[in-house]
C-alpha cells in the first residue's frame, strides 16, 4: 500500500477517533470548566510535515487543506474555518521546520506552537462570525491550555508508533 493511500486512509481514522475522543475520556473530567478540542488530525498533520515533507513538497498543506474541509463539513457546518487555520499553520510549521533539526524537542516545540496558533485562529474566526462569544481570559485558561497539553500528550503516546515509518518514508520520498 503506497503512502498516497496510507496517508489519507491513517487520517481519516484519527479524524473519526478525534470526533469520538470527548465521548472515551472520563466524564468527570469534562464536567468541570475545561474544554478539550481534540486537534489529533491536525497533530498528525504536523508529524507529515516534519519528518516526511521535504522543502519542495507541500503533502502536509494539502492534507490540510482537504480535512480541514472534511471536518468543517463533518463536525462545523461553516466551511473553511479548519480548512484555513489547519492548512495556513501547517504552511507556517514547515517553514519553521527549515530552520530546526527534525527530532522529538523540536516536534514538542512546533507542535505545542502550531496548535495554539491554529486554536487560537479558529477560535478567532468565530469570535469574529459570532459562534462564540467566550471571554478571552476564560477562552485562553479554560480551553486553550487544556487543549494544548491534551494534544500534547495524543502526540507522545503515538510518537514511538509513527516515527519510524514516517522517518523511512520521508528518506524514500528523496
Amino acid at each position: 500500500m503506497t503512502r498516497r493511500v496510507i496517508f489519507p486512509l491513517i487520517l481519516f481514522i484519527v479524524m473519526v477517533l478525534s470526533g469520538v475522543a470527548l465521548e472515551l475520556l472520563p466524564h468527570q473530567l469534562l464536567m468541570g470548566s475545561y474544554m478539550i478540542v481534540p486537534h489529533w488530525v491536525f497533530v498528525i498533520l504536523i508529524y507529515i510535515a516534519i519528518f516526511y515533507d521535504r522543502n519542495d513538497t507541500y503533502y502536509a498543506v494539502l492534507y490540510a487543506l482537504i480535512f480541514g474541509l472534511l471536518f468543517d463539513i463533518v463536525y462545523t457546518g461553516i466551511l473553511g474555518v479548519y480548512m484555513f487555520s489547519y492548512a495556513l499553520v501547517i504552511y507556517i510549521v514547515r517553514g519553521l521546520k527549515k530552520m530546526l533539526q527534525g527530532n522529538f524537542y523540536v516536534l514538542l516545540i512546533l507542535s505545542a506552537f502550531g496548535i495554539a496558533l491554529a486554536d487560537i485562529s479558529i477560535y478567532t474566526i468565530f469570535t469574529v462570525i459570532g459562534l462564540a462569544d467566550m471571554p478571552i481570559e476564560v477562552y485562553l485558561l479554560n480551553r486553550l491550555v487544556p487543549t494544548i497539553l491534551m494534544n500534547l500528550l495524543f502526540l507522545v503516546l503515538i510518537y514511538p508508533l509513527i516515527i519510524k515509518p514516517m522517518r523511512k518514508w520521508g528518506r524514500e520520498l528523496t
